[in-house]
């Protein structure tokens, strides 16, 4: 098969005639700079080194939310397309219901030849073998990494094991991704697969081993400014921005208030990122050691993904495998307390204890940019996305600055497969998807067409036109960035340039426009606006 440094029809023919297979692995709650070739100074040297023997894209998007992204990801499609985030006037998002004709990647992969594996967290509509997987671990106890009470395996709940000792969810995770890999390699060599490992770290409760708290337990003491402006400083060396650094909000906390948590949690939380001089002793230990069990998950993880590639390896199909790594949404300001509570005298980390990042070291974590997870400014939906095929992308150490999302998974991967949507599912018109093919990027540094990209999440609203943006928080007036020279979003250009606001927000509602209608279409029953629905009763 030739690399893809030929033009783009002979890519397209060579991949479908052998078909890569595709692995995508998907961080939870992860910061745009916590990887170490993002900025970051976290141990991630198997991740690091498919970075370096790939690319990495310096702009791609998710959702800013874990459920819209996880959908959006795997149908190709917008989550308000798909009732799988809310719109104006149409409910929609994590009880959302997909509508018959959004199927998920692997069914459309299944015509292909291929076989597909889920190890991880879901938080997609359905069981997850309906969903066109063959096998599949469901980690739904994201309360507690310590257990695999309450996991489902191919759809049948999980009875643990007597002594639990042992037992770690991203290990698990891994262990389960390795086992069907060994069992394709086995039994099904012949076709392709894709295999989709979604971990739940560094997702909140902030839970690790022992082991890699402990390296990292003092890295962080001198603070979150001093944490930000050394991976600044890296990014630039790099090229992975150009951008000024942004600064801290001191008046943005969490996006949920928890009062009950912050006094459940003790003293040493902190809803604000202060600066680090105001804290007291005791703050600064106590954020500092929950940014040592973010960085020991992230650590771990990346350990595990080493395990996986090393199997790739063991089965000879690492070379025709096209690697991606991303994050489901930008790192999380969020402090609450769930699932099974916290105990203060748990040590930090474990089973007993009910830890979150905190806006201090999430703004940290999404270094250069503003805001955190749930937000739809650059922090919220900013990821690393790395990839990796060594039959397939013959560039290596390079970086791709093209705007991307991960609606453009789906039609990359199609597209690689050589699979042609139908214009209908089971009598019903399929809408055309919004993503584009990332194909034309595998050989060099190409800017990829499109008219816009779109968010909406939780009353938080933006639209990006080539490098002009247009962002509001919930409640807030329109903001105007030039992204070329200011991803960080610092300088507003709205008061200087009205028109191009009204422009830009005449795209934004256009595009919400086309999607209200189009779920509104496949709804059984459209709700009714709230007060209609009192005058009736």
């Amino acid at each position: 098969m030739a690399v893809l440094s030929c033009c783009h029809g002979t890519q397209v023919s060579a991949a479908a005639e052998n078909p890569p297979n595709i692995l995508f692995i998907l961080a939870d709650d992860m910061g745009y700079s916590d990887l170490g070739c993002y900025g970051g100074e976290i141990e991630t040297p198997h991740l690091d080194s498919l970075a370096r023997n790939g690319l990495r894209f310096t702009q791609f998007y998710n959702t800013a939310r874990c459920w819209p992204t996880r959908g959006a990801l795997l149908t190709g499609y917008y989550a308000q397309q798909i009732r799988r985030d809310a719109l104006p006037g149409v409910a929609g998002g994590g009880q959302g219901v997909r509508p018959n004709w959004a199927r998920l990647l692997p069914e459309w992969l299944r015509t292909a030849g291929y076989r597909s594996y889920h190890s991880g967290k879901w938080h997609v509509d359905g069981d997850v073998l309906a969903g066109g997987f063959d096998r599949s671990l469901h980690t739904r106890n994201d309360g507690n990494f310590f257990t695999a009470k309450g996991n489902l395996l191919d759809n049948q709940p999980i009875t643990p094991a007597a002594d639990e000792s042992d037992y770690y969810v991203t290990t698990a995770t891994a262990d389960h991704a390795i086992e069907c890999l060994k069992d394709h390699a086995a039994n099904h060599a012949s076709k392709p697969f894709f295999q989709y490992l979604a971990f739940l770290a560094p997702h909140f409760p902030l839970h690790a081993l022992p082991q890699d708290i402990a390296k990292y337990r003092d890295k962080y003491l001198a603070g979150w400014e001093v944490m930000r402006e050394a991976r600044f400083r890296r990014q630039k060396e790099i090229g992975i921005v150009n951008t000024a650094l942004s600064e801290l909000e001191r008046e943005v906390g969490p996006p949920y208030a928890f009062p009950d948590a912050m006094l459940q949690i003790g003293p040493g939380e902190v809803n604000r990122p202060l600066p680090w001089s105001e804290l007291t002793e005791e703050q600064r230990r106590f954020q500092a050691t929950k940014m040592a069990i973010h960085a020991a998950m992230i650590d771990r993880m990346d350990r595990e993904i080493g395990r996986v590639i090393a199997q790739l390896k063991a089965m000879g199909a690492f070379e025709n495998t096209l690697i991606l790594f991303a994050s489901d949404n930008g790192a999380s300001a969020e402090i609450m307390v769930r699932h099974g509570g916290h105990d203060p005298q748990a040590a930090p980390g474990s089973a007993a204890s009910y830890l979150c990042l905190g806006p201090g070291f999430s703004s940290a974590a999404n270094t250069p940019f503003r805001r955190h997870k749930t937000w739809v400014h650059e922090g919220g939906i900013s990821t690393p996305l790395i990839m990796h095929w060594p039959r397939g992308i013959s560039a290596k150490n390079e970086l791709r600055h093209t705007p991307a999302h991960v609606i453009d998974f789906v039609p990359t991967v199609l597209e690689l497969a050589g699979i042609q949507k139908p214009a209908e599912w089971k009598g019903e018109p399929i809408p055309p998807a919004p993503g584009r093919s990332l194909v034309p990027a595998f050989a060099r540094d190409v800017v990829i067409s499109r008219d816009s990209l779109w968010w909406l999440h939780e009353g938080h609203r933006a639209v990006r036109v080539g490098d002009w943006k247009l962002v509001a928080a919930k409640g807030d007036p329109w903001e105007l960035y030039d992204l070329k020279s200011d991803r960080a979003e610092q300088r507003n250009l709205a008061a200087q340039m009205p028109e191009k606001v009204k422009e830009l927000e005449r795209a934004w509602q256009q595009q919400t426009d086309n999607f209200t209608t189009l779920a509104r279409k496949t709804l059984a029953s459209p709700p009714q606006p709230k007060a209609k629905a009192k005058a009736q009763q």
